[in-house]
């Protein structure tokens, strides 16, 4: 990994103890991981940790293709080893800066999309900071502010550390989807509906209001052919995302009503459906390719076992839980 962003740091601590750590985190997380007696190499998010004994202690590196994943995976390990009581002490720490990948940007408009949706644009001051926005991962965590506080965003402590603000000051942290992006802004819909603080937050006309934008992060547009979307009303931003970046056969089953589907009303690759369950049961079972699907905690409970019932595995599909 040469050339790449770096960080150095160590333990003073029985080697045993911080190798086993890391091996009950890879393990934890299904990231691959290689250890000998005296080297301990993690990887993940494209970047790289290696655990060297020495002597009595344990030296670190880190290395990652840019700063935001460099010092998220620098959190990573001090959170792992602050709760082992496994104290890292680092060459360099960004104390005091924003939390990684948090980025602040401004509401530049809401927009009624079609009569359940609202499109929220929101604006960095840098192009770079919404560009990473645009490739990648689908997805982010928008962290919206109490109502009537002055927002104290999260920002790394000494030891490596995000520190989140608690009680008053705590943020409404949902997760969306980038619908669009393009220079220093990014777009993304919010589903109306009653209870919801991001729905309530968007109709109150937040224009010029400061809201954080953390990631990317969450899945991607899987990279198979073919590959088939199932979704309801609250994965079509995701299912929008995805026909435009697949450059591969695709085909989507949406249950929406038509007015929502009114960007894709003339997308030959998207089907409207009454039910999400019956579409993917009616499914033809030899079809192949990769199935994605999205919807309540429910219906992708009972895809995961429609589908592993007809022979299919973890490679072949993916079902999400969006809501409740």
């Amino acid at each position: 990994m040469h050339g790449l962003l770096n960080t150095k740091g160590f333990i003073e601590a029985d080697a045993d103890a911080v190798f086993d750590a890391l091996r009950q985190r890879a393990a934890l997380w299904d990231v691959p991981y290689e250890m000998s007696e005296d080297l301990a190499v993690f990887s993940v998010w494209s970047s790289e940790a290696r655990l060297q004994k020495v002597e009595r202690d344990v030296h670190i590196t880190i290395t990652a293709p840019e700063r935001r994943l460099l010092l998220t995976l620098q959190e990573s390990l001090a959170e792992l080893f602050d709760e082992k009581k496994l104290a890292v002490k680092w060459d360099e720490v960004a104390d005091g800066a924003l939390a990684p990948g948090l980025s602040l940007m401004s509401v530049s408009a809401v927009q009624r999309r079609s009569p359940n949706f609202l499109r929220v644009c929101v604006e960095a001051e840098d192009a770079e900071d919404a560009e990473r926005f645009g490739s990648g991962s689908l997805h982010f965590r928008l962290l919206l502010p109490p109502k009537g506080r002055q927002a104290v965003w999260p920002r790394i402590n000494a030891s490596g550390r995000t520190v989140w603000p608690e009680g008053e000051d705590a943020f409404h942290k949902p997760v969306y989807t980038t619908v669009a992006q393009q220079g220093n802004r990014l777009e993304f819909d919010v589903f109306r509906h009653d209870g919801s603080p991001t729905s309530a937050w968007a109709e109150s006309n937040p224009i010029g209001q400061t809201v954080g934008i953390m990631g990317p992060g969450g899945g991607s547009c899987p990279p198979v052919t073919p590959l088939f979307l199932f979704g309801d009303e609250t994965a079509l931003p995701a299912i929008i995302r995805m026909l435009s970046l697949s450059a591969r056969p695709v085909e989507a089953f949406v249950q929406a009503s038509p007015e929502d589907l009114c960007e894709l009303r003339n997308d030959p690759r998207v089907t409207r459906v009454d039910d999400l369950l019956q579409a993917l049961e009616a499914f033809p079972q030899d079809s192949g390719g990769f199935i994605w699907l999205a919807g309540s905690a429910e219906a992708a409970r009972r895809a995961r076992i429609m589908l592993t019932e007809r022979g299919l595995t973890k490679r072949d599909f993916a079902a999400a839980a969006y809501w409740s």
